[in-house]
């Protein structure tokens, strides 16, 4: 599973969980820190990555066009980068569940999701 990490996120998440995915990068390393939803979406799609955001407009693309590229998405509201990096962790399984998943295009993680 390839990760890319919204603008939303901080990119210090990258290096807080290079353990769990080795394959983990944020838009900024790619130049699209700026970028577009649309743009972002494209790029994720091409590269195989899934998307790591706690923006709603991610979701409502997934509703409307599916996958790829697949998207998690972080309801969290306001919180730590260590609280999202917590609970990564802690779903961590069921992220890799979601990957091999080829119906999946949507995985909601919250504080009232399954955990």
């Amino acid at each position: 599973m390839k990760l890319l990490l919204d603008q939303n996120l901080s990119p210090r998440l990258c290096n807080a969980l290079r353990d769990l995915w080795t394959e983990i990068i944020h838009v900024r390393d790619v130049g699209l820190q700026a970028a577009e939803d649309p743009v972002v979406w494209e790029y994720a799609a091409t590269q195989g990555l899934t998307i790591v955001s706690k923006d709603g407009d991610f979701n409502n693309r997934s509703f409307l066009f599916g996958a790829p590229p697949k998207v998690v998405w972080i309801q969290l509201g306001n919180c730590s980068t260590r609280d999202i990096e917590l609970v990564l962790r802690a779903r961590h399984g069921e992220l890799l569940a979601f990957a091999g998943d080829p119906d999946s295009a949507l995985l909601v993680v919250g504080p009232h999701s399954q955990a």
